[in-house]
C-alpha cells in the first residue's frame, strides 16, 4: 500500500514539475503592453497618462487546515496558530529556547530589578505555595522556602504554629510605547489586566496552572504591569507571566462565552501584528492585507502587501499545488515528515526550498516499569513479569536499539538519536551523559550478565530466565511493543523491533488505533499503563528541560484520577529532588543549569525510556523565498512573517 502511495504521488509530483516549467519565473510578471495613438495623430497637448500603483506583491501560504477560530482564548488548531502570528506579533518570541521581546520593551530578569520577592507574614491555615510548587494549606509538616532566600536549602519544615513569611514574587513587564490596535485606539497595561480577567472567566486550561498560582495582576501606569505571584511560589519561568493585551474597547460588550463564536474576535480579530483579516471564505481561503500602522513600519515592514492562506488537509495535493505556483509556502501544520525522501528530491532539482528543524516532541519508547496491575502489589501467576526493575535491563535494551538506523533512513538524516529528553543543541542540555550506542554483541552480553540466557544458541528464538531477580527460571523474555499504525511509526518500529529480536528478545509487535492507544486509563493501554513498550511522543512549550514528566507524582494511578505524564511508572527519590530543585532554582541562580543537568544525568543512567528521535517541524518555500526559517522553540513557523519575501531578495 506504502509503495502504491508513493507511485501516485510521484505521479502527481511529476505532472506538477512538467506543468511548472511552462510558468512563469518565481519573481517576475508578464508585462502588459499599452495600446497607443500614431505619432502622426497624437496631440501635442494631450495629458500624460496617470500613474497606475505598482500591483500587490501577494504570498499563498496553504495550511494542513482551516482555523478552528482565531480567538487568542478559543480551541485553537496548528493553522489558526500560524494565522495568529500574522494579527499579533509577540507579545514575546521563543527562539533557540529563550524569550525575546516583541512588543514588550524588555524581558524582565532578576538582575534588572525586574523582579523582586516580597516577604509575606502567613500563618496556620493560609494558601502557600509548597517546595513543590503545589497550593496547599499551610499546616504543621509542610515544607516551604524561607523568605529572603532563594537557593534549593532554604527549606524549613512549618511547625503549626508560629507566624512565619515566605516570598512572593512580583514581576514588572513594560509594554512598547505607542502601540496601536490594527483599528488606531492605543494599547495600554489595561488590555493587558483584561486578558487576565478574561482567562480566568473563560477558564482556559492552558493557563490554569499559572492562574492558580496568581495572587494579582495589575496595571502600573498606561504601559506597566504587576504580576504577583502567591505567597512561596518560585517561578523560573516567570518572564512569560504576561497576558496578551486583548482590545477592551472592541470585545467588552461581549460575554467570553460569545467572544468564543462572535465574527469580531473568533474571525476578524483586531491586532497588533503585521497583517489584518480582510476576508475569510470557509472552507476556502484567509485574506490578509498589511497592517498600515504596525509599529514596525518605519522598517519597511511587512515587506508584502497580502497574504493569502489556503487549506489543504491532503499533504500530497498540497505539494503539487506547491510545483504549479498555487502555494508559495507549506506550513508544518500540513503533514510532510512522511514525505521527506520526495521533498529532497524536489529540493535537489530546485524547484523549492526544503526547511526542517527538531522539534521539543520527542519519540521515544517506554519501558512498563511499573505497570498500573503492579500498584498493589505482583500476583505471581497472574500479574505480568517484573522485567524492568533493574535499570541494566534498560540499558542493556537499549544498546539493542538500531536507533541510528531509524535516524538514516526513516527521518532521512535531518533527526539526531538524544542522549535524554532534552536535544543537543538545547542550551541547558548536559554533557557527557552515557550513550547505549546499538550493538548487537555488546547488547546480548549485557542481557546474559543479568540471568537472561541464549540456551539453544539461537537468537532467533527468546532468551530464558536464569538467576534473574524477581524472575522465575525458565520464563521467557517476551515483550509486547505497541505504537500507534501512522506510517512514520509502523516504519520505525519494525527496524527497532526487528533488533531487538536479534538480540533474542520475543517481541510481539501491534499497531493500534489512535483511539484504542490512547484509550482512557483505567482500561486504556498507554493512559492506564498497561504494556511492557510503548512507542510515543511528549512534547512540551517550555524552554526548561521537562524533567516533571519523570517524577513520581506524575504517575498516573487511580489516586490522582489517572492524570500525569509518567507512563513508565518509573520512581526515583534522587530523581524527584534532583527535579524539584531544577524546578525551583531561578535562571539567576548559580545552581540552575547545574540542577538541570543532574536531572539529565540521572535519567541517561537509569532510563525510563529510551528517546529514539525528535519530531521534525517540516516546511517547503518557493525557490526565492527570503525571510522564512524555523526554529525549534518557537511556537509558529510563521513567528517572522514581517520579514516574509521573495524576488530579487534572494539573489
Amino acid at each position: 500500500m506504502l509503495k502504491q502511495m508513493n507511485i501516485v504521488l510521484w505521479g502527481i509530483v511529476f505532472i506538477a514539475l512538467t506543468l511548472s516549467s511552462c510558468l512563469p519565473e518565481y519573481g517576475t510578471a508578464t508585462p502588459i503592453t499599452a495600446s497607443t495613438a500614431s505619432p502622426e495623430l497624437a496631440s501635442e497637448t494631450e495629458a500624460s497618462p496617470t500613474p497606475q500603483p505598482p500591483p500587490l506583491r501577494e504570498l499563498n501560504i496553504c495550511l494542513g487546515q482551516e482555523p478552528t477560530t482565531l480567538y487568542p482564548y478559543g480551541d485553537l488548531n496548528p493553522a489558526a496558530k500560524s494565522v495568529l502570528a500574522a494579527i499579533y506579533d509577540g507579545p514575546y518570541d521563543n527562539l533557540s529556547y529563550e524569550y525575546l521581546p516583541a512588543i514588550l520593551q524588555k524581558m524582565p530578569s532578576i538582575a534588572d530589578g525586574d523582579v523582586v520577592f516580597m516577604p509575606i507574614e502567613v500563618m496556620a491555615g493560609d494558601e502557600v505555595v509548597d517546595i513543590n510548587g503545589e497550593i496547599v494549606t499551610l499546616a504543621k509538616g509542610v515544607q516551604v522556602y524561607n523568605a529572603g532566600c532563594q537557593g534549593a536549602d532554604c527549606v524549613i519544615t512549618y511547625d503549626g504554629a508560629e507566624k512565619i513569611f515566605l516570598d512572593a514574587m512580583v514581576v514588572t513587564f513594560s509594554l512598547l510605547p505607542e502601540l496601536r490596535w490594527s483599528d488606531g485606539n492605543p494599547i495600554t497595561a489595561d488590555d493587558s489586566v483584561y486578558a487576565y480577567d478574561l482567562a480566568i472567566l473563560s477558564e482556559v486550561d492552558s493557563l490554569e496552572y499559572i492562574l492558580e498560582r496568581t495572587e494579582a495582576y495589575e496595571a502600573i501606569d498606561p504601559l506597566s504591569i504587576a504580576w504577583h505571584g502567591k505567597a512561596g511560589y518560585r517561578d523560573n519561568s516567570y518572564m512569560t507571566n504576561f497576558f496578551a493585551p486583548m482590545p477592551y474597547h472592541a470585545w467588552s460588550e461581549f460575554s467570553p462565552r460569545d467572544l468564543l463564536d462572535t465574527d469580531i474576535s473568533s474571525r476578524f480579530p483586531v491586532g497588533w501584528g503585521a497583517y489584518v483579516v480582510n476576508e475569510w471564505l470557509p472552507r476556502d481561503m484567509i485574506r490578509l492585507v498589511a497592517n498600515p500602522i504596525y509599529f514596525r513600519a518605519d522598517e519597511g515592514l511587512p515587506k508584502l502587501d497580502v497574504i493569502n492562506f489556503y487549506f489543504y488537509a491532503n499533504p500530497e495535493e498540497a505539494l503539487a499545488a506547491m510545483l504549479t505556483g498555487e502555494c508559495d509556502l507549506l506550513d508544518p501544520s500540513i503533514p510532510l515528515d512522511g514525505h521527506l525522501s520526495l521533498l529532497k528530491e524536489i529540493g535537489n532539482v530546485d524547484k523549492a526550498q526544503l526547511h526542517t528543524t527538531e522539534s521539543t516532541s520527542i519519540e521515544q519508547l517506554a519501558f512498563g516499569i511499573q505497570p498500573a496491575s503492579h500498584d498493589d502489589g505482583i500476583v505471581s501467576g497472574h500479574d505480568r513479569l517484573d522485567f524492568f526493575a533493574d535499570p541494566k535491563m534498560r540499558q542493556a535494551i537499549a544498546t539493542c536499539l538500531d536507533r541510528e538506523q531509524v535516524a538514516e533512513n526513516v527521518l532521512h538524516g535531518f533527526s539526531t538519536v538524544p542522549e535524554s529528553y532534552t536535544l543537543p543543541e538545547h542550551s541547558l542540555n548536559a554533557d557527557d551523559l552515557p550513550f547505549y550506542d546499538f550493538d548487537i554483541d555488546t547488547g546480548a552480553e549485557m542481557l546474559a550478565e543479568l540471568g537472561w540466557k541464549d540456551v539453544d544458541d539461537d537468537p532467533a528464538t527468546p532468551r530464558v530466565a536464569y538467576k534473574v531477580d524477581n524472575i522465575p527460571d525458565g520464563s521467557q523474555l517476551i515483550l509486547r511493543y505497541m505504537t500507534t499504525t501512522s506510517i512514520q511509526r509502523r516504519q520505525s518500529s519494525e527496524i527497532l523491533a526487528q533488533s531487538l529480536r536479534d538480540c533474542g528478545i520475543g517481541i510481539d509487535l501491534s499497531y493500534l488505533s489512535v483511539d484504542e492507544f490512547y484509550a482512557p486509563a483505567p482500561d486504556g493501554v498507554l493512559l492506564g499503563r498497561n504494556f511492557d513498550l510503548a512507542q510515543f511522543a511528549i512534547g512540551t512549550d517550555s524552554p526548561f528541560p521537562p524533567c516533571a514528566w519523570y517524577t513520581t507524582a506524575e504517575i498516573p494511578n487511580a489516586a490522582n484520577n489517572w492524570i500525569g505524564a509518567n507512563l513508565s511508572g518509573y520512581s526515583n527519590a534522587a530523581f524527584d529532588i534532583a527535579c524539584r530543585d531544577a524546578q525551583q532554582s531561578l535562571p539567576d541562580d548559580l545552581s540552575f543549569r547545574e540542577n538541570y543537568q543532574l536531572t539529565q544525568s540521572i535519567f541517561a543512567e537509569e532510563l525510563p525510556s529510551v528517546p529514539l528521535f525528535a519530531h521534525l517541524r517540516v516546511a517547503v518555500a518557493r525557490p526565492d523565498m527570503c525571510g522564512f526559517s524555523l526554529d525549534p522553540s518557537s511556537d509558529s513557523a510563521l513567528w517572522n512573517i514581517e520579514n516574509f519575501d521573495y524576488g530579487s531578495c534572494s539573489q
